[in-house]
């Protein structure tokens, strides 16, 4: 039996330009990149595992640096009884220029080239990993033009970083269907961010730390083990915090303190400490309460590790007053209408308040 994790996606020394983090909170995430990564590898050395897969993307070429990649090394070289392949992304290509080639590796890591498809064989292991990597930050090569097939009668591991959902992609789109007909007992796939385990024999391992809003929910590695054509597959949770969004539904009744209330009650308190959160609003708000995010962001940034709030929520209207004072155009006449319809049910007042505002931006033209 050989026992494996594997990971992929870290993005290490990513600057987090693309969310709206303050450079505190961006200069902590990229410290928890470093401290995840370290964890990952201490893992693998109190698990004892076989083998630790790197599916792309380790680093962020853009920002690292020889200290940064040296560091990496030297983290990885405390895995001395550990088998460790990587395979370069989009983000970390490897190339003359690359990072990779300019530090000396331990013997016990193999970094696949980008000529092709490669193999390695771990003869004490009675296993061949197959891997590639890329010279480039786009790539629509077919790996697969020469090769053979797998080994019979050994365990046959593919580490790869592509794209399966999108057979148009520009970032090494890979057939689900072929892959499946190669009969490797084990396919590790990076690239795509959110931890997916699309079968028995492959799987996504997602980004170990979550970058982003589009990232939500867990993020952790796969840990893996086959055992005589048995593959045995799992995500074990393993990021220091989380991405969540919640939605807080208010209505005309809601004053200013209520919708601080809710949104403090969105989850609980040790949660709300060490996640980071958007809050989208929602619904009908009282034409007296005024609604700045920024405001709400202060008052509760006691309560929050990270809070982003979004503002989706409609003004109320005095219908009556609104409606006589434009009987005789358009917006009078929408509220007739409406009037006829059940105004008690919330889907049918925020059609008649998001009616309102559309027609209220154009009443100058009326």
């Amino acid at each position: 039996m050989i026992r494996f994790i594997h990971i992929g996606d870290l993005h290490l020394g990513l600057q987090f330009q693309n969310v709206s983090f303050d450079p505190h909170t961006a200069n902590e995430r990229r410290l928890e990149l470093w401290n995840t990564f370290q964890r990952i590898v201490n893992k693998t050395i109190e698990d004892e595992v076989d083998f630790l897969f790197i599916a792309g993307d380790l680093f962020e070429e853009k920002y690292f640096t020889l200290a940064d990649i040296k560091r990496v090394r030297d983290t990885l070289k405390k895995a001395e009884n550990i088998n460790i392949v990587i395979t370069a992304g989009n983000h970390d290509t490897l190339n003359k220029k690359s990072l990779y080639t300019m530090v000396d590796w331990p013997e016990n890591i193999t970094i696949f080239a980008p000529a092709g498809l490669g193999k390695k064989e771990f003869p004490d292991k009675n296993t061949c990993i197959y891997g590639y990597s890329w010279d480039r930050g786009e790539n629509t090569k077919d790996i697969f033009y020469d090769f053979k097939g797998i080994e019979k009668g050994k365990v046959n591991i593919l580490i790869i970083h592509g794209d399966i959902f999108d057979k148009e992609s520009p970032y090494l789109p890979l057939d689900k269907n072929y892959l499946d007909q190669l009969g490797f007992d084990y396919i590790g796939l990076g690239h795509i961010h959110k931890p997916n385990i699309i079968s028995k024999k492959m799987a996504y391992c997602g980004s170990p730390e979550p970058l982003n809003f589009g990232e939500l929910g867990e993020h952790g590695i796969i840990q893996g083990s086959i055992d005589n054509g048995n593959t045995k597959i799992d995500l074990l949770p393993f990021s220091s915090r989380k991405f969540l969004e919640k939605t807080i539904v208010i209505d005309e009744n809601f004053g200013y303190v209520d919708i601080l209330d809710h949104i403090k009650q969105c989850d609980k308190e040790e949660e709300l400490k060490n996640n980071l959160y958007r809050i989208k609003l929602e619904g009908i708000v009282n034409k007296n309460v005024e609604i700045d995010v920024q405001d709400i962001r202060k008052s509760l940034e006691s309560h929050f590790y990270y809070l982003e709030i979004r503002d989706n929520t409609i003004m109320d209207y005095d219908l009556d007053r609104l409606e006589e004072d434009n009987k005789d155009n358009i917006i009078g006449h929408f509220i007739q209408k409406m009037k006829e319809k059940d105004l008690e049910d919330r889907v049918t007042r925020e059609a008649l308040y998001i009616g309102l505002e559309v027609l209220m931006k154009g009443k100058v033209g009326i």
